[in-house]
């Protein structure tokens, strides 16, 4: 085989499906091994995307027998932290699902092996790559609303998972709020400074851990990030992209999580006969202009670490970059068990 890019699959749950019909469709790569401890899964992934290659249940081994290059780490988020380690040592890419590590600690290494090595480590954040918060982000960067001062995101959903999300202790802060925080990052071009949070489990939450939570992030642009969340929310949901308002000195720009993205801003003052500005100010309506993007959701977030890699430049969801997001998870839930505000700097450390 002659393919520039030789992957390894780590992980042949429902999700990897995903990752290889990506890698599929690209000419210039090949899947050159499976690893998952249980062979039978490596095995029926392989048949349901009729590949002919190697299964194994040890990454070492795989690596090593393949000359495999990438790794797509799509395993429990528990292993992590020892595939990217081994995989960066040993010579790979590493595209991984989310999150990063478990802990700052172990993502602090994964950046600093990323560095030492060269290779690049990143993670899926799909909901980056999505026209609708393209679109929303383009309408608050070009200054349709001015100087941002605050923005919150709502999270209200009732989804009746079964399985370990019902039993973990933090389920909405430790399984899905790092798309939102992650989002809030995208959407301000900011990072987090401090955080406030408050979790807990409202009355008629089917989980046995807290699946609401409520946090305030002070962000470097100087605006302030309100989350507020739920997992156990029945009747009227949000978008799983959440519902968004931003507001700035001018104006405030709204996406619903679905289609409606727009913002309105006063353009011209009005005053009144006595030369007072009105009690309200008219604003005009700007809608968001979706662009046209060829691969979208986790296809498009693996295009673009794969153009990283033709261009030489740091995917979007560079393992650096990303660590900023994974803070706002471990910080939240810090802030939560000691009932303070959290420091991003503290938590980092020196970055």
């Amino acid at each position: 085989m002659n393919e520039r890019y030789r992957v390894i699959v780590a992980g042949c749950g429902a999700m990897s499906g995903t990752w290889v019909d990506y890698a599929m469709q690209r000419p210039d790569t090949a899947i050159v091994g499976l690893v998952d401890l249980q062979p039978q899964q490596a095995a029926a992934l392989a048949g349901r995307h009729g590949l002919d290659c190697p299964t194994f249940t040890d990454i070492n081994e795989a690596i090593a027998a393949t000359g495999a290059n990438i790794v797509f780490d799509v395993t429990i988020p528990s292993s992590h932290y020892n595939i990217a380690k081994t995989a960066l040592r040993q010579g790979c890419h590493v595209f991984g699902e989310k999150p990063l590590a478990e802990t700052i600690p172990e993502c602090r290494d994964i950046v600093r092996l990323s560095g030492e090595t060269g290779q690049l480590q990143a993670v899926m954040q799909n909901r980056r790559f999505d026209p609708r918060i393209r679109a929303y982000r383009s309408l608050i960067a070009d200054g349709t609303i001015g100087k941002v001062g605050y923005a919150g995101a709502d999270f209200f959903l009732g989804p009746h998972f079964g399985g370990f999300r019902e039993i973990m202790d933090s389920p909405l802060l430790l399984d899905m709020a790092i798309h939102t925080f992650d989002q809030a990052r995208f959407i301000l071009g900011a990072d987090p400074v401090s955080v406030y949070c408050h979790e807990f489990n409202p009355p008629g939450s089917w989980y046995k851990g807290h699946a609401m939570a409520l946090c305030i992030f002070e962000m470097s642009d100087g605006s302030v990030f309100n989350y507020r969340g739920s997992w156990c929310a029945e009747g009227a949901p949000t978008s799983w992209e959440a519902s968004w308002r931003v507001i700035g000195e001018k104006g405030s720009a709204i996406w619903n999580g679905h289609d409606e993205i727009y913002a309105e801003s006063v353009v011209t003052e009005r005053l009144d006969e006595n030369g007072k500005l009105t009690f309200f100010q008219p604003a005009e309506r700007i809608e968001g202009v979706i662009p046209a993007m060829d691969k979208t959701g986790h296809h498009g977030c693996l295009e673009d670490m794969f153009d990283a890699l033709e261009t030489g430049r740091l995917p979007e969801t560079h393992c650096s970059d990303n660590q900023y997001s994974m803070a706002m998870v471990l910080g939240s839930l810090e802030s939560a068990r000691i009932g303070q505000k959290v420091w991003i700097a503290d938590l980092l450390g020196s970055v």
